[in-house]
């Protein structure tokens, strides 16, 4: 199983179900398109349909919130286009405001929906270094 020896770390910090969800689609995307990027990718996009970074891991989407989290993983076929480094696009200000309050985001309060984003997507990048420098 090549995905269980390619899982990264934020993955190694995460529950098993999304870990089993990474490996089994970076696996289907191997026997599909080779290793390399592009395998990587696919398990990413199928990852965001379910799951969620937070900090320096990933939990699984609430109820009914199953869907790709940006217009990237949306089209895993495609090149190009952004990434929302695994924050749901779509996510209401009060989810937003939730998952920064867990991170600990300051001014969390005074922001509105653009700006909680962002600063969530920040929160997870540093969280995310912080765990690799351990």
């Amino acid at each position: 199983m090549p995905g269980r020896k390619e899982l990264p770390a934020t993955l190694e910090r995460s529950p098993a179900g999304a870990q089993r969800t990474w490996i089994a689609a970076h696996d289907n995307a191997v026997t599909e398109y080779g290793e390399g990027q592009r395998a990587h990718r696919v398990a990413y996009a199928a990852l965001k349909h379910t799951h969620e970074k937070v900090g320096d891991h990933w939990e699984r989407k609430e109820r009914g919130r199953k869907a790709p989290s940006d217009p990237r993983s949306a089209r895993p076929r495609q090149f190009g286009g952004r990434s929302a480094q695994g924050v749901d696009e779509r996510d209401t200000k009060a989810h937003l405001y939730e998952m920064a309050k867990r991170l600990d985001v300051p001014g969390r309060s005074g922001m509105n929906r653009g700006e909680l984003l962002d600063a969530v997507k920040a929160a997870n990048r540093r969280a995310t270094r912080r765990a690799r420098s351990r």
